[in-house]
């Protein structure tokens, strides 16, 4: 975590702990912290700051987007269209309103990771009420054309929603909701070095949407409960300071995987999956399974993913991976390997020397 972030969140623990509902003034000064969160972010997406709502992370946005969408909406139509790439927050979702009658159609996947324009203009009809697409892959680091999506679907069917699960591009690179026809745009904290737990919702002035949190009726009454201050403040704090240095903070990240690529280029049975940007990069390990791999890692200080953080404490055949037509014998040895600014050259370097060292000592004790 951003330590400037952390130090403020410290001191709105500790001495700017008021309420921001309450009227007297350590509730004004609350107030101010979120409301000045919000002009930081409205000045980000070049939106209003009425367009930003606060959450509890990535998944609560897509959850609130993609659900309070479809009951918003669900007199004008009930179909929904989204890809075979999202992260479980928005697949599930998705997958619960089809219990409740909704209608879901799947955009296919290509061996890069993108999709098909040609596929979603033909699913666009008159009873589609909401497209969900995220924008980086979380697990192979493919870009999808969010652009052309949305400028295709406001053409298309107009009265459509279009969101964005923009949790692994927001911090990294530049989205503008109005630029791209987005509605609804998630975002989460911790991928920018703010604290876990905290998040947004960007909701376009024209997006009619359900809340799924009742009670005292905050935020306009899209998310009731009482706002996490120190998080909403330490998230803003890190975004600054993030697309403060948009374009120096990739082109670091770049050179980063470059170099791992360029470490690894000598060992055999390596294949890169997907692979648009350059902090997530996704590696296929011939003959070692991807758990086995991440502990012998581990135990020399090196830590990676062997796929969704969110899911890997559960271990299944990535959907992911099977929708880009990943070999079957791949599936189960694939890691995902995470980059950020605060990374050096010299991690890198050792990195891949553990590599080079461990995988051909497990392949061999695999085929004993």
């Amino acid at each position: 975590m951003d330590e400037e972030a952390a130090a403020l969140m410290q001191k709105l623990m500790l001495s700017d702990y008021g309420n921001p509902s309450s009227l007297h003034r350590k509730g004004f000064e609350a107030e101010g912290y979120v409301r000045d969160a919000a002009k930081t972010f409205a000045g980000i997406l070049w939106c209003d700051p009425s367009e930003i709502c606060f959450t509890s992370g990535g998944t609560e946005s897509n959850n609130a987007a993609i659900i309070g969408a479809a009951l918003a909406n669900k007199r004008r139509g009930n179909r929904i269209i989204t890809t075979q790439l999202e992260h479980a927050s928005v697949s599930s979702p998705v997958h619960f309103l089809t219990e409740q009658g909704f209608e879901a159609s799947y955009l296919d996947a290509d061996s890069r990771g993108s999709i098909d324009l040609s596929q979603l203009e033909r699913l666009l009809s008159d009873d589609v009420i909401l497209v969900s697409v995220m924008h980086v892959n979380n697990e192979i680091g493919s870009l999808l054309p969010i652009e052309e999506i949305g400028k295709l679907i406001r053409k298309k069917q107009s009265s459509c929603l279009f969101h964005v699960d923009d949790v692994q591009g927001f911090g990294k690179l530049s989205l503008i909701p109005k630029n791209a026809c987005i509605d609804l745009l998630s975002a989460s904290s911790h991928k920018l070095h703010g604290p876990k737990g905290a998040g947004l919702l960007y909701i376009s002035s024209r997006t009619k949407l359900s809340p799924i949190l009742f009670g005292g009726g905050q935020q306009k009454g899209r998310r009731s409960g009482t706002e996490n201050v120190p998080g909403i403040a330490g998230f803003a704090l890190a975004a600054g300071k993030m697309y403060g240095r948009l374009e120096e903070n990739y082109k670091h990240m770049e050179a980063l995987k470059d170099l791992l690529l360029s470490e690894l280029q000598d060992l055999e049975g390596i294949t890169r999956n997907g692979g648009d940007v350059p902090y997530i990069i996704s590696l296929s390990v011939k003959g070692v399974r991807s758990e086995v791999l991440l502990h012998a890692l581990e135990d020399r200080g090196v830590y990676v993913s062997a796929g969704s953080a969110c899911s890997s404490n559960k271990p299944s055949v990535s959907a992911v991976l099977k929708a880009i037509s990943v070999p079957e014998e791949a599936l189960s040895s694939t890691i995902r390997i995470s980059l950020c600014p605060g990374n050096t050259e010299e991690e890198i370097r050792y990195a891949a020397g553990c590599m080079r060292e461990i995988i051909p000592r497990l392949r061999k004790f695999v085929r004993k």
